[in-house]
Formats: structure tokens, sequence, C-alpha cells
């Protein structure tokens, strides 16, 4: 058994749930592991699902983090300290329960407030809670984990919404994967503190002007999920998640039967909405049972749903409970008991780089096969770069993506790659990782990394030594497939003295290829003390004539 806690630091409110988890069963891995939801995006192909959690201990703050973010850019000094209080208390309780081990997660308000980085260096040294302030592509993926957990998709496809209060994250799941996740700039508290006016009824006018704000930010991503559904295909399941969506849950539930568990009408919630708007939140809270932080976001989280639900024609929306703590606890869990997952890590990467690469039109079989080369040569190097399989999971990232930036113009494409990628949502990446990835695709030609270049010289000093080998590594790689005409079929590396030898294996006609792996081998002698020769390792059917003739 292990003991877990998770911390969600939301726009609204900071949540802290201490659990129990027991030990994934063996074996079949008992009654509550299902193949049918595990894959990439949940762990390992093979992963499985953990018990339901036992509670120890549950607690929130009604900090509005995001007030004046959205609006300001800052977060205010008195609310910074009321947080920092929050989670002195949470802190005790983690501390009282003996936790084994926690994880604290920041989100909208925290990221996009220009003194942040005040607000984690003082919960840290004040309430000693070390916060890790997150993207909104792994808040998506946070709560696909603890969606995959509680629902049954099967091979369903199903749209998880997660509505907070700095934005909404879209996530559509088929079957393993994830094929599609965006973080949109639509939140609850963000439209309270835009468009509304302050514990006022929200009047004909301001509905309409959030309807339209909530249709013009998603309208590229609708389209894009459509895209992706193909012709005559749609959503078969609608998924909610957030405090709002519990909420709406428990005031707009579906008749008995009429849904897999708990969920909410659709239809009686736009009715609800059509009652609830023209009351003050102090009414609403009254008439509906609300928390007085509750009854001023219901209404452009009920607002947010509908549009959503009637851009997809669903007329219910599971909720099934779990939100962003719960997939912080399931991550948590799959770390304790089963360690690092680099095969399911990579896997859902990769998926990602995909997506991504085909919405850019890129040459697929091209950096797949650059980037298996960039694989094999990391693992072949790796006595003298000394880096880790996350590291691995990165090179592939950039290996994948070098040429990315061809959509925009070959001249300088290196260069467009680095911005099509630094500025992507990447499932599976921090925003460290995603830098990296960046840059080792900015490197992959031309000038090697230098202190001069900005996206060079905004990396830690770590990030700066990984960039350096790994571009190394991918020049070489993509010098192998000069052509992208795969001449090489097969290459493998080895260390003699300060020497790397490359065997490659594929067509006779490789000159171009022999020439630029010389002539891109300077950052790699500059980065690893290795020079290049490369040998010839093609298995041949019949020996040659000469070596026939004086065979006998």
């Amino acid at each position: 058994m292990a003991r877990l806690a998770a911390i969600d630091i939301g726009s609204n409110a900071i949540r802290l749930r201490i659990v129990d988890v027991d030990p994934p069963a063996l074996g079949a891995f008992g009654a509550g592991w299902d193949p049918a939801l595990a894959g990439p995006s949940s762990g390992a192909p093979d992963a499985p699902r953990f018990h339901p959690f036992r509670d120890v201990h549950a607690d929130r703050a009604s900090v509005r983090l995001g007030h004046d973010v959205f609006t300001k850019g800052r977060l205010e000094p008195g609310v910074i300290g009321a947080a920092c209080e929050a989670l002195r208390r949470f802190r005790t309780a983690m501390d009282a329960a003996k936790v084994d081990r926690y994880r604290a997660v920041a989100t909208s308000a925290a990221r996009e407030a220009q003194n942040g980085d005040l607000f984690v260096e003082r919960a840290a040294r004040e309430a000693g809670v070390h916060i890790e302030v997150i993207e909104g592509v792994e808040e998506a993926r946070l709560v696909q984990l603890a969606v995959r957990e509680r629902v049954p998709l099967g091979e369903r496809t199903a749209l998880l919404v997660d509505i907070g209060g700095g934005s909404t994250e879209l996530t559509l799941l088929r079957g393993r994967g994830a094929l599609f996740s965006r973080s949109l700039p639509v939140g609850t508290v963000r439209m309270v503190e835009t468009f509304l006016e302050e514990r006022r009824p929200v009047n004909a006018g301001h509905r309409r002007l959030v309807e339209e704000y909530v249709d013009r930010v998603m309208v590229e991503a609708t389209r894009e999920i459509v895209e992706l559904l193909g012709p005559g295909s749609r959503v078969d399941l609608l998924v909610g998640t957030g405090g709002n969506i519990e909420t709406l849950a428990d005031l707009c539930p579906v008749p008995s039967g009429a849904a897999e568990g708990r969920a909410i009408d659709v239809a009686a919630m736009s009715r609800l909405l059509d009652e609830m708007a023209p009351k003050t939140p102090e009414e609403r809270a009254q008439i509906y049972g609300l928390r007085p932080d509750r009854a001023d976001t219901i209404v452009p989280a009920a607002t947010i749903l509908s549009r959503i639900a009637q851009a997809f024609a669903q007329p219910l929306i599971v909720a099934p409970g779990v939100g962003l703590k719960e997939g912080v606890l399931v991550d948590l869990a799959h770390a304790h008991f089963l360690g690092p997952d680099f095969r399911g890590e990579a896997a859902a990467v990769s998926d990602a780089c995909t997506r991504l690469g085909r919405r850019y039109h890129f040459d697929e079989q091209h950096g797949a096969l650059v980037a298996r080369f960039a694989e094999r040569l990391f693992d072949d190097l790796a006595p003298r770069h000394r880096l880790g399989q996350r590291d691995r999971i990165l090179l592939r990232a950039a290996a994948l993506l070098h040429d990315v930036g061809d959509f925009v113009r070959y001249e300088g494409h290196h260069k467009h790659s680095y911005y099509i990628i630094i500025n992507s949502d990447l499932m599976g990446l921090t925003q460290e990782e995603r830098a990296i990835v960046a840059n080792i695709a900015r490197y992959h030609r031309k000038s090697p990394p230098s202190m001069e270049h900005d996206n060079f010289r905004a990396l830690s000093r770590d990030a700066r030594a990984k960039v350096k080998a790994m571009a190394s590594i991918l020049r070489i790689a993509d010098a192998l497939d000069r052509e992208h005409r795969a001449k090489v079929a097969e290459v493998s590396g080895r260390i003699e003295a300060d020497t790397l030898v490359l065997e490659v294996q594929g067509g006779e006609d490789r000159a171009l290829e022999e020439w630029t792996v010389v002539a891109k081998a300077g950052m790699l002698r500059d980065a690893l003390g290795l020079e290049v020769r490369m040998v010839d390792a093609t298995p041949r059917s019949h020996p040659p004539p000469a070596a026939a003739a004086t065979s006998g």
C-alpha cells in the first residue's frame, strides 16, 4: 500500500486529496484490469488499472488565484498570501498523514501570471510545498488518466471536456490513444473577470457576448476534431470533468437508466441556464444551494458546456466525478508501483509528434527513418553521452519533427521547425522538454548551438548540454537519409578509441549520404569528442568476383 497526495492549485480554488492505494494485482492484474482501457496515453500498453482509492483526508480552500490575473496579468499579494496559508495547512495534513509522495500542480492562473514564479518561490519557502506549474496539455493528459480509470471507453470515440477557471481542455480519445488535445483560453473565472459584471445578473447582451467568445475560441479545435473523425463519424461519448460539471450533474441529471452512470441532461441544462442567468450569484446560491465561489462561475461553465454539446450534437454529458487531482493520483500510483514507463511515454509522445507533423504535411517516412537511426545511435553512444531514457524520448521527438518547418519554407526550415515545435501542444512533454526538443530540431543543420542565440541561451546549463549532444546525433541520423530515399536501411555504431565507427547497410549508391555524414560530423566531434568513420556492413548474397577467383 502507498499513501499518496495530490494538490490541485486551480484558478478558482485549491484542493488537497490524500488517499491509500494498493499495488496492482499480479498475473491478470485482478478484476480491476481492463485491457481495453490501457494504451500509450494511460501508461504502458499492458499497464494495470488500480482499485478504487481509499480516502484518508480531503481539504479545499476557496482562494481565487485567478482574480485579476486574466485582466491585469498578475497575482495579487493578498491572494498569494491566502494561497500560501492554505498550502501550509495542506503541508501539515500531509505530514500528519505521513504521505509517501505528493505532487502539487498549478494551472492557468499561475502559468499566465507575470509573477507566477514569485508564488512558486513563496510556496516552497513558507509552506514547504513544491509547486509544478503545468501547461494545458499536461492538464489534459492527467485528466485523461483519471477518466480512463473510471469510464469503460472500450473502442468508442470520446471527447473529454475539462472546464477550469482559466482554461478548457479538449481531448479526443479513440480506443487506446489520444487523437487530439488542445487547451483553450476559455474558463469560468476568466469569463467572469473579463466579460461579466461582478455579483450581478447576466443579461441577454452579456450572454450573447460569452457565447460568441466561446464559439470563436472553439472554432479551430472543432474543425480539427471533425476532420479527425472523418466523414460520417461522430463523437460517441461526451465526458465532462471539473467542479462545475459535478454541480450541473446534480442539478440536471438524466433519467435513471438513460446513461452509463452519472450524466448531465443537456436540454435540462439549457433550461437551467435560462433560469440562472437573470439571477444574482447570491440568489443562485440560495435557490440552488451553491457555494459563493460556484454561484458566479456556474453560468459561464454551463455556457461552455452547452456550446460544446451543441457543436457535437450530444444530448447528454457523462460526469464520472473525477478531475485533475485524481489524474495526479493515478500518475503517482503508476510511478510508485510500476516505476517510469518509458515505453508508454515514448509511444504517447511519438503519437503527439506524428499528429503535429501531419498537420503541417511533413515527410513522415523520412522523419520515422531518421528517428530510428537516431535512437540506435543514442543507444550505441550511451557510454559516451551518459544521457537517460527520458532524453531518448526527446531525441526521437526532435527527429520526427526536425523538418516540419518545410511547411513554412525550405530555406531556413530548421528555424521554422523550432518555431512550430516551441509553440505547439505536445502531450507528454513538459514546457522545458518541449524547448529542448525544439532546440535539437533547430540545430539539425547549419550553425551549431551558440550563446548568441536567444533560444539556446534561454535553456538551463543542463538542457544546453543535452541539446548539444543530441543535436549532434540527429545531424548524423539525418545525413544518413540525405535524399529522403532510404538508401541506408540500417545503421549501428561502435566506439573505437575516439572514433565512432558507423556500420551501414543498404543500397550501393550512397556517396551523397557518406559525404553528408562527414560534412556534418564536426558537431559530434565538439560535443562528444568523436571522429566518424563509415564502413559498409551490407550482407552480400555472393562474394565479389575477385574474392571468388582467389577463394579456391
